[in-house]
């Protein structure tokens, strides 16, 4: 009965896909104040993975829909495996770096999200608890002591545009 595939397909774990990016500008970082659960908590512009969606393409949006930035993804910095304090559940985060390349201060922000914000490496250590996860500080870290990767390590079967 263990061998069944209706079986395994319903007992498959599935994680939450996420993806981050560190824009940096000079010795600051693009960084978003939001609302969680109730508290405010401190993160990068980041998001879900959408079905038929590329990472490259959801690191942009995300970025876009919480900080009003329109960035160029330049590497992928890292990928990280937790399980999330908030819901209890396994997370996959893809995390690039990205250069800002124009800002609209007119647009309206995801929901949750307070504003978006500049933050030195300090300023977001100093915030402790109320970082949403330590992925935000890692990854900060890890761009700072130089990780990165191309991004033709990913690739997309994905016809975007075929799916609206």
């Amino acid at each position: 009965m263990a061998d069944s595939p209706a079986l395994s397909r319903h007992s498959v774990w599935c994680p939450h896909v996420t993806v981050a990016c560190v824009v940096a500008d000079g010795d600051r970082f693009l960084m978003v104040e939001e609302e969680v659960n109730g508290r405010v908590a401190y993160n990068q512009p980041a998001g879900h993975l959408d079905d038929r969606e590329s990472l490259v393409t959801a690191a942009v949006r995300e970025t876009l829909e919480e900080t009003g930035w329109t960035v160029a993804l330049e590497h992928l910095v890292s990928v990280n495996q937790w399980r999330s304090t908030e819901h209890g559940d396994g997370v996959v985060r893809f995390t690039f770096a990205a250069r800002a390349l124009s800002h609209d201060p007119q647009r309206p922000l995801d929901d949750g999200i307070r504003r978006a914000l500049w933050l030195t490496r300090d300023e977001i250590a100093s915030l402790g608890e109320r970082l949403r996860s330590p992925l935000v500080l890692m990854s900060i870290d890890a761009w700072l002591a130089g990780q990165r990767y191309p991004l033709g390590l990913l690739h997309s079967l994905l016809d975007e545009d075929r799916f609206p």
